[in-house]
């Protein structure tokens, strides 16, 4: 699988703590080896956000992507919950 990184994802990584990006670079091999793994509950976005799927990557942090297709993700942000859903 590919993964290309959007200007506003690498934006929102370089504020967010280092252990945070740190667990970030081990889900995402899971990621890449297994999309459907359980512990990264991808699911589709619901709304103004229904093109785009997201993944957990700790409890509360999520990362947003999109599909190009079937082997090409764009990453498009990463946040808290609240953060990136206003929740």
């Amino acid at each position: 699988m590919i993964i290309i990184s959007s200007k506003n994802f690498e934006k929102s990584l370089k504020k967010i703590n280092p252990k945070i990006q740190l667990v970030l670079g081990a889900k995402l091999r899971i990621f890449m080896n297994d999309p459907w793994n359980f512990t990264l509950n991808n699911h589709t976005l619901h709304g103004s956000m229904r093109n785009y799927r997201s993944i957990n990557i700790t409890g509360d942090y999520r990362a947003i992507y999109e599909e190009y297709d079937k082997n090409t993700v764009r990453l498009i942000d990463i946040d808290t919950h609240s953060g990136l859903y206003g929740k």
